[in-house]
Parts: structure tokens; C-alpha cells; sequence
């Protein structure tokens, strides 16, 4: 069983670091399209897609952004965590079948158990695609939890 396991304000230093990475996958573009209802076909129409100046689909720059929340609410601080803020860039597109990593570092504490947080996100050719800052509450007490299991859901490809 996988657990989740926080890191207090107390606990965390500048220089604290965590990394996930995660493979984008045509399941995630059409959930993401459906949970934030961007449908922009320049995610969900190849034909579409292959006249842009990107000549292909892409994924929504906010799935990458989420994939910062995750890695915040799961690993670095962890769960308790409260996103209070989010600088981001998108420098570069990111495609069906991209491994991505997110890396997380903390820069700053601060008053409040709020930390700063940078949060570049890195495709499989070590090019950052994504830069930007977090600004995160911290939490203040130890958690140490199951991993949940979430439902399978069936999406037609």
C-alpha cells in the first residue's frame, strides 16, 4: 500500500526538493477537456491541430499546472497542504506521449507557515516546458495516510 506523507513547516528547509514523473496520455487530455470543459480542438483534433503552428495536438497548459498541484498536494509539503498561489510560463508545447517531470524545490519560507515553492516541469528531452513559482501553506501537523484508490473510469479512444 502507498502512503502520503506530509512535511510541517517545521520540517521543510530551502533547498527541500521532491520530482514526479507522469507519461501524457490521450486519457488525460480528454479527461482534462471534460472535468474543465476546454475543448479546444488544438487538444482534441489531430486534423485540426496538424494546421496550427504546432503541426500536432497538444495538451492543455493547465494539465501540466495540475500536475504542480498534485506533486504539492501529495509530495512537497504533501497532504494539508493550501495552494495560495501560482506564477507559471509555458515555454514549450507538450505532446501525446511526453514523459514529464515535475520538479519541486523550496526557495523561501516564509511568516504564516507559507513557503515558496519553484516548480519547473521538464519533458523527456531534459527541456524545461513549464517555469513558475508556487506559494504554498504549509502544514503545521504530521500526516501519514493510505494513498487513496481512485474508481476506474472507461474513456472510448
Amino acid at each position: 500500500m502507498q502512503m502520503l506523507e506530509n512535511r510541517t513547516y517545521d520540517e521543510l528547509s530551502v533547498g527541500d526538493k521532491a520530482s514526479v514523473t507522469h507519461t501524457v496520455t490521450e486519457r488525460d487530455l480528454i479527461l482534462f477537456a471534460e472535468v474543465s470543459g476546454d475543448v479546444n480542438p488544438v487538444h482534441l483534433d489531430e486534423a485540426f491541430a496538424a494546421t496550427t503552428p504546432f503541426k500536432g495536438r497538444i495538451a492543455h497548459g493547465m494539465l501540466a499546472g495540475s500536475f504542480i498541484s498534485a506533486t504539492i498536494a501529495c509530495e512537497l509539503p504533501g497532504p494539508g497542504s493550501i495552494y495560495i498561489g501560482q506564477e507559471l510560463s509555458f515555454l514549450r508545447p507538450v505532446r501525446l506521449g511526453d514523459e514529464i517531470r515535475i520538479d519541486l524545490e523550496v526557495l523561501e519560507k516564509l511568516p504564516k507557515n507559507r513557503v515558496r515553492i519553484a516548480t519547473p516541469v521538464f519533458n523527456q528531452d531534459g527541456k524545461k516546458v513549464v517555469e513558475g513559482v508556487a506559494t504554498v501553506m504549509a502544514p503545521t501537523e504530521k500526516v501519514s495516510l493510505a494513498r487513496p484508490v481512485l474508481p476506474s473510469v472507461t474513456v472510448a479512444e
